[in-house]
């Protein structure tokens, strides 16, 4: 079957509800799980190869092989990393969830929040899709998705979920463009698509999640902003989506001010 897109989806963050971590300290659970998605046309796929090897060439990070992490770069590397990745063909959408909420103490079911999250992040994928077709006449205008493979989660479940938002009318999918059959999992070492995917959710998830000192960092998603999905400059509702709603949180001054290039 001939795709007409390619869709690498990664996250950033963990989904345990818990022991949030602190500023000053190295432990405990992130505050978001940010779920993002890489979104290329399939005919020009290879070309985040390229992509993936000029970040390896011009960054050096200190691991071995052909894979990337954006983990593994430090500041300058990962703006450098964003700006390549800028260069290239492709779109992103993520979606932020914030843990550390009442509603979100009711995902107790194992992998429940993740999934939650994803229905909203493949929403976005498939309008963007739907929005592109007429200029990628190519393939049959679907999405071939690849997970990241995280341990402990099971690809059937996630199809079975998929099939069970089918019959949903309050659920926004495009469904025309999602094949669920085809949805598959790799590891992240084995597809330049998926590395990409890495860089850039984290790169979003930078301007929101703390670090261990409890600041954020918005100059990577800047350097990305133009390959975020939007619609009429209208990012959030499209390219992002943050649950609760945004103006629902409660967002620390430099949170405010990370994301006020994409209000």
């Amino acid at each position: 079957m001939t795709y007409s897109y390619k869709v690498y989806i990664d996250e950033s963050g963990d989904d345990g509800i818990a022991n949030f971590r602190q500023p000053g300290s190295g432990g405990g659970a992130s505050h978001w799980l940010v779920i993002g998605a890489c979104i290329v046309r399939a005919n020009r796929d290879l070309e985040l190869v390229a992509a993936r090897d000029k970040i390896k060439e011009e960054c050096k990070p200190k691991t071995k092989g052909r894979s990337i992490h954006f983990k593994d770069l430090n500041h300058s590397q990962r703006r450098r990393a964003c700006q390549i990745i800028s260069e290239q063909p492709l779109r992103f959408s993520a979606v932020l969830g914030l843990k550390n909420t009442p509603k979100a103490t009711a995902f107790t079911d194992k992998n429940q929040l993740y999934f939650y999250l994803t229905r909203y992040l493949l929403e976005r994928v498939s309008w963007l899709c739907r929005d592109l077709r007429k200029r990628v006449p190519e393939g049959n205008g679907k999405a071939q998705i690849i997970f990241s493979r995280r341990g402990g989660m099971s690809y059937d479940a996630f199809k079975s979920y998929l099939r069970n938002l089918q019959e949903r009318d309050d659920v926004k999918i495009h469904w025309p463009a999602i094949d669920i059959e085809a949805v598959d999992a790799q590891d992240h070492s084995r597809l330049a698509g998926l590395q990409i995917s890495d860089c850039g959710t984290s790169a979003i998830a930078a301007m929101i999640e703390p670090d261990r000192y409890g600041n954020v960092e918005g100059v990577y998603a800047e350097e990305l902003a133009q390959k975020i999905y939007c619609r009429s400059e209208n990012y959030f509702s499209y390219g992002l989506k943050m649950l609760p709603n945004i103006d629902e949180v409660r967002l620390s001054d430099q949170q405010s001010k990370t994301l006020q290039r994409f209000r």
